[in-house]
């Protein structure tokens, strides 16, 4: 299923029952007086955050949404049964705007509920009016309409690790095997368009599609994808061997995400050379050397060697607890 992390829809609450004019007719009761009752309210429309990054490839072909009506009033005072709420499924992590009023909304939590449009009142039955001086009260009025609205939903993924890199640095491979996740790789570049997630250890692990030089400007694929790794706890920033300039490789990344958003220079960072069984190991000892002139540990991590995937996870763990 494609993935999904912006989308405009339109929702509309339940428009309220119609109260009634109704008249008690019972033997033995003398001028029974109004018995018609009042509607019931219209559904209100709701978004619930559920730990699922497809949800809205679902709304592809479905844009609008409505809340139950509420029904009618009925003779002998009985109101009319409230319509049913609507509840909009959508992922953690989920930024919801309404298009009329501006207002938004935050899911970060599992299970996080919000209220997004009010079910219209139900109208009022003629035994409503009546008084002491307006006994026999012919008047109703109608339900009222729900509110409803556009809304524009964008996700930001709530991940603990974000593999950043330029394009073919080898994230999706190494999402494959740290997690036993199939997604798609591919001998070129953006073979990535969508972001991967899998799981180790209980730690939700995100790949990131590659990022180039003018990211934070809207090149390549841009904005689309930096937000996601502003809510990422722990950055794994990727260089592969294949890049003849490793130190240049990781600049570019750096500045892009820097340009982005100041605070990603706060986030703690994990620092992998990728792809080491391609060449020497005095070549990647030579890259290594280069990276380390950052200030900060470097790991050689090959798919197929299972030590450095072993060193790996030891790192992850331990930068995510």
């Amino acid at each position: 299923m494609a993935f999904i992390d912006e989308i405009h829809i339109h929702a509309r609450a339940g428009r309220g029952g119609d109260g009634v004019v109704r008249w008690r007719h019972e033997k033995y009761v003398n001028k029974g007086g109004p018995w018609g009752g009042n509607g019931g309210r219209g559904g209100d429309v709701y978004a619930k955050a559920l730990r699922d990054v497809h949800l809205l490839s679902k709304y592809r072909t479905k844009k609008e949404f409505k809340a139950g009506d509420g029904e009618n009033g009925g003779s002998r005072n009985l109101e009319g049964e409230n319509g049913a709420d609507l509840e909009i499924a959508v992922p953690v992590g989920s930024i919801i705007t309404n298009q009329d009023t501006k207002e938004v909304y935050r899911l970060d939590a599992e299970g996080e509920r919000v209220k997004l449009l009010q079910g219209g009142a139900g109208g009022f039955g003629n035994t409503h009016f009546k008084s002491s001086t307006n006994v026999t009260p012919k008047e109703s009025t109608k339900g009222k309409s729900g509110e409803e609205a556009t809304f524009f939903i964008e996700v930001e993924l709530i991940a603990d690790i974000g593999l950043v890199g330029l394009p073919s640095a080898g994230k999706t491979s190494l999402l494959n095997a740290l997690t036993n996740t199939e997604a798609k790789v591919g001998a070129y570049p953006f073979t990535t368009l969508e972001p991967n997630l899998g799981e180790y250890n209980g730690f939700i692990i995100a790949d990131i599609p590659g990022l180039i030089r003018g990211a934070s400007d809207g090149k390549g694929l841009g904005h689309k994808f930096l937000r996601h790794i502003k809510r990422t706890r722990v950055l794994m920033h990727l260089i592969s061997v294949e890049h003849e300039k490793p130190l240049e490789a990781y600049q570019t990344i750096r500045d892009e995400l820097l340009a982005y958003d100041t605070e990603l220079g706060e986030r703690e960072e994990i620092i992998v050379l990728s792809k080491i069984d391609l060449v020497s190991t005095d070549v990647v000892a030579q890259m290594s050397r280069k990276l380390a002139s950052v200030g900060k540990e470097v790991l050689c991590v090959s798919i197929h060697e299972r030590n450095s995937l072993v060193d790996l996870r030891e790192k992850m763990l331990k930068a995510v607890q």
